[in-house]
């Protein structure tokens, strides 16, 4: 709980997700989550629980995840040590970047900042945004960790069609995992395509996204493109959701969380509040 001895901050990070179980701590398993909090607690020396934008699963990537923690002030202040010129912020991300350098080596901080009133790295966000890479040409060996080479040929036509102008507020439940009492409506900001020779790129960010709801709709566009299922699929079960078993899900590995949006500083404490009125916290997780 945030209170006036404590700093609450906001900590950006990116990692390569190969080597974890996912973002949340599982016993016995490699997480991104373990990892972080272990070497904040090690700064610290105190231990260290932090609070993520969204939960990424095994195998899922990040280009600018964000979380928060709860920090002693005087704990914070003594970062710095003898070098007065060096501001704790900059000395937690050396820091951090050493101990978690200590490790595979996957995790990198990008910057840490005490975060503005009513912060809150899960419920402040407007929007997250996802890209997932799928190959559009011979495999490339050096990037077979996040991007995925489908089997068959691709229409990339066709599944631009698809997708064409969809958007906006949606019963998702034929594109996620349900959750006991968990809703499955989102609000879709974007669902796009970016083609070069090397990549297709699937760009989708929403409110918030249900458990496998990216990989699911990535793999719904898929079959279209493979000529598995007809055009017009993925917007007929869009506007008709109904769970079943011709969900597919795309492998985990294409799949970057690129970028967490907040509204302004003095915005952030009233957007929490929203998100936390409007909606149960245990479906505000991500794929």
């Amino acid at each position: 709980m945030h209170d006036n001895t404590t700093h609450r901050i906001r900590i950006d990070l990116a990692y390569d997700g190969t080597p974890y179980h996912g973002w949340a701590t599982q016993p016995g398993l490699p997480t991104v989550q373990e990892a972080v909090e272990t070497g904040l607690s090690t700064i610290f020396r105190q231990p260290i629980s932090v609070t993520v934008a969204g939960r990424t699963d095994a195998g899922v990537h990040a280009a600018n995840q964000v979380i928060h923690c709860e920090v002693d002030q005087r704990r914070w202040q003594k970062l710095s040590g003898n070098r007065a010129s060096r501001l704790p912020q900059e000395a937690l991300v050396s820091k951090l970047n050493g101990v978690l350098a200590r490790e595979a080596g996957a995790i990198r901080v990008l910057k840490a900042q005490i975060a503005p009133s009513g912060f809150d790295a899960r419920f402040s966000p407007l929007s997250r945004q996802y890209t997932y890479r799928i190959s559009n040409g011979a495999p490339n060996p050096l990037t077979r960790h996040f991007t995925y080479q489908h089997r068959r040929r691709l229409d990339v036509d066709a599944m631009a069609a698809e997708i064409e102008h969809v958007s906006g507020l949606y019963d998702f439940g034929s594109f996620c995992k349900p959750r006991p009492g968990a809703t499955t409506v989102r609000t879709l900001h974007r669902f796009d395509l970016e083609i070069t020779d090397e990549v297709i790129a699937v760009w989708l960010a929403a409110d918030a996204f249900c458990h496998h709801m990216v990989r699911a709709l990535v793999g719904a566009l898929l079959q279209v493109g493979d000529g598995t299922r007809s055009p017009g699929w993925l917007q007929d079960r869009l506007a008709n959701p109904v769970r079943d078993s011709h969900m597919m899900i795309a492998p985990a590995h294409g799949l970057i969380l690129d970028e967490v949006f907040y509204p302004r500083d003095d915005q952030v404490g009233d957007r929490a509040q929203q998100t936390r009125a409007r909606r149960d916290p245990t479906c505000v997780s991500c794929d």
